[in-house]
């Protein structure tokens, strides 16, 4: 089992886990999100990009 910098051994099953809103695919806690877990909501920033666009079908209904 890998073992931090205090000789802690920890397993990737340990992390905390959420459903990304976007791909509806489960993901882990990464230490970049250390202090803002409780926000996070996509699994990646091509989710992120993606959520934020309407979809192609949407636009083509409206402008009919």
């Amino acid at each position: 089992m890998p073992q931090n910098a205090n000789g802690h051994s920890h397993s990737k099953s340990d992390l905390p886990q959420k459903t990304c809103v976007t791909c509806a695919r489960p993901f882990n806690w990464r230490r970049k999100w250390k202090d803002c877990w409780e926000e996070v909501q996509y699994c990646s920033d091509r989710c992120r990009r993606q959520r934020k666009q309407p979809a192609k079908t949407d636009m083509q209904d409206q402008l009919s």
